[in-house]
């Protein structure tokens, strides 16, 4: 059983004040590319979890990943509903996404275990079903089951599918190393707080990106893509910055920092654009990696 899942990329993220718990409520637009995660499953009698990819090697198999964490859910819904499961799985992850790059790797991961598990095991669980159990798992696993585009509300889980007419090319660019998602968080509350700037609970929106997004503007989608967290990732790696700057000057429709960083996406107007686009970046730049991307991917799904 083999499951492609998408990694994703943030057009805009808007962030409301921490609340008790020290998580924020977001209006954020999710927008899945062509950068899967490759999850196969077989039956086993014992869960077991490997992985391969760049950066897997710093990952857990333990019970704190995702990929064990999902199996375990779905595993334990299934005896809920009376549908008890036999042994359990072998699983493989060939992760392509980049790791602690802020493209939901992980989270696209575990979405692809649900999937792929569901199917083995005959569960046939709908996908409002899934949607539960990932939503359970964390705020962003519910969107790679979803993929294509989508805005998330409250804490980036509850989603609503949106229009993205026309064709979307992109550059993303890997800087090299990782950010703490976390800590990118705590940095955007001191630097609001010491801004003095007044943070809403639950932010609005970008009304006009969706609009753009639904028109296939293109341009109009470039221009206005943003992320309250950009200023953080800035602070945390100052290299951002310039990448995006040699971006925008090289001709980029728009470039932003995705969710807590550090992968930045870049628009282009094709494929060809995205590749002169990269040609500038590596010409300036010692960066990690770069994939040129196609936008608007298929959520999780088996493929064999």
């Amino acid at each position: 059983m083999t499951v492609h899942a998408p990694g994703k990329i943030n057009l805009s993220l808007r962030c409301g004040r921490a609340d008790e718990r020290g998580y924020h409520r977001l209006a954020t637009v999710f927008h899945a590319v062509d950068l899967v995660e490759t999850i196969t499953a077989e039956r086993a009698d014992d869960l077991t979890v490997t992985m391969s990819g760049a950066g897997s090697e710093h990952l857990p198999v333990d019970g704190t990943n995702l990929v064990v964490r999902a199996a375990r859910a779905i595993h334990e819904r299934a005896a809920v509903l009376g549908r008890p499961v036999g042994g359990s799985a072998r699983i493989h992850v060939d992760k392509q996404v980049p790791v602690a790059g802020g493209m939901g790797g992980g989270s696209a991961d575990a979405a692809g275990t649900l999937v792929a598990l569901n199917r083995l095991w005959g569960l046939e669980l709908g996908l409002h079903e899934l949607t539960v159990l990932a939503r359970d798992l964390g705020a962003d696993v519910a969107f790679p089951l979803l993929g294509r585009t989508a805005l998330g509300t409250e804490y980036g889980d509850v989603l609503e599918a949106v229009p993205a007419a026309g064709s979307w090319h992109w550059l993303l660019i890997e800087p090299g190393g990782g950010l703490s998602t976390p800590g990118i968080f705590r940095r955007f509350d001191e630097l609001t707080a010491a801004a003095g700037r007044p943070v809403p609970e639950q932010p609005d929106a970008d009304s006009a990106l969706l609009t753009a997004l639904a028109d296939g503007d293109l341009h109009r989608v470039g221009a206005l893509m943003d992320n309250d967290l950009q200023a953080a990732a800035f602070d945390a790696d100052p290299r951002l910055r310039a990448l995006i700057a040699t971006a925008r000057t090289a001709g980029a429709l728009g470039a932003v920092v995705s969710g807590s960083g550090p992968t930045i996406a870049v628009l282009a107007v094709s494929g060809e654009h995205a590749a002169q686009l990269e040609q500038a970046i590596l010409a300036d730049h010692d960066v990690a990696r770069t994939h040129r991307v196609g936008g608007g991917a298929a959520g999780a799904h088996v493929t064999a």
